[in-house]
C-alpha cells in the first residue's frame, strides 16, 4: 500500500497497521486525539467530581495523548507495527495502574488534603499566636513607655523638690552664720570693751602710783624738817577740830 492510500486510512480511523475500528483517530499534522477535548468536555459537563476521579481523568486523558503521539512519532519514522502498538499499549496501561494506586494510595489511604488543610490550621493558629504575642508585645511596649515617662516626671518633680529644699537649707545656713557672726561681733566688741576699762584702771593705778612715788621723791628734796613738823601739826589740829 502506498503513502497515499496509508494517509486515507489516517484520515478514516484505521490505524496505520490497517486496523480499522471505532478508535480514535489520529491527527497527521498535530498528533493530538480527534476526540481529546470531546472527553474533557464531557469530563467537564459533570457534577463536581470526586478529586480521585479528576485525577485519573486528567491521568487517562495524559496517557491517551502520550499514545497518539507515540504512534504518530512512530509513524514519520517507519512503519507503526501491532507489536509496537501493543507494547507502548502495555507501557501505557501499565502506568496507569501505577497512577490510579498512586492517587489513591494519597487521597484516601494517606489523608493528603486533611494533612494539608490541618497544616494550614496550624499555620493559622500559629499567625494568629504571633499576631497575639505582637499585640501583647506592643502593650507591653507602650505600658514600659508610660512607665518610663512616668519615672522621668518623678525624677524632675524629685529633683525640683531637691532643689527648693537646697535653696532653704541654704537660706537657713546663712541665716545662722549671720546670727552667729552679729554674736561674735558683740562678743568681741565686749570683750574689747571690758579690756579696754581694765587697761584704763590699771593705767591709772600706775600714773597714781607714779605720782605718788614723784611726790614722795619731791617732798623728800624740797621739804625741811621744820616743814614736815608744821605738817604734822596741821594735821593733827584738823583732826581734833573735826572731833
Amino acid at each position: 500500500m502506498g503513502q497515499g492510500g496509508e494517509k486515507n486510512q489516517r484520515g478514516h480511523g484505521q490505524s496505520p497497521g490497517g486496523f480499522a475500528g471505532p478508535g480514535p483517530g489520529l491527527c497527521a499534522s498535530t498528533g493530538r486525539q480527534d476526540h481529546g477535548e470531546g472527553t474533557l468536555m464531557k469530563v467537564g459537563r459533570l457534577s463536581k467530581p470526586q478529586p480521585v476521579v479528576a485525577f485519573l481523568a486528567g491521568v487517562a486523558w495524559l496517557l491517551l495523548a502520550g499514545v497518539a503521539l507515540g504512534a504518530e512519532a512512530a509513524g514519520e519514522h517507519g512503519g507503526v507495527t501491532p507489536e509496537k502498538i501493543t507494547d507502548l499499549l502495555w507501557r501505557t496501561i501499565n502506568f496507569a495502574v501505577f497512577a490510579g494506586i498512586l492517587g489513591y494510595l494519597l487521597f484516601k489511604k494517606f489523608p493528603v488534603k486533611d494533612f494539608f488543610a490541618k497544616r494550614s490550621q496550624e499555620i493559622a493558629q500559629t499567625l494568629s499566636e504571633l499576631e497575639a504575642r505582637k499585640a501583647a508585645a506592643a502593650l507591653a511596649l507602650k505600658e514600659a513607655e508610660e512607665r518610663l515617662a512616668q519615672v522621668a516626671a518623678e525624677r524632675e518633680q524629685i529633683i525640683q523638690q531637691f532643689r527648693e529644699e537646697g535653696e532653704l537649707e541654704k537660706a537657713k545656713i546663712i541665716e545662722k552664720a549671720e546670727m552667729v557672726a552679729a554674736r561674735i561681733k558683740e562678743m568681741a566688741a565686749f570683750s574689747i570693751a571690758q579690756e579696754t576699762k581694765k587697761a584704763a584702771q590699771q593705767l591709772k593705778q600706775e600714773v597714781a602710783l607714779q605720782a605718788a612715788q614723784l611726790a614722795e621723791e619731791l617732798i623728800k628734796k624740797h621739804i625741811t624738817p621744820a616743814d614736815q613738823q608744821r605738817l604734822v601739826d596741821e594735821y593733827l589740829e584738823k583732826v581734833v577740830e573735826k572731833h
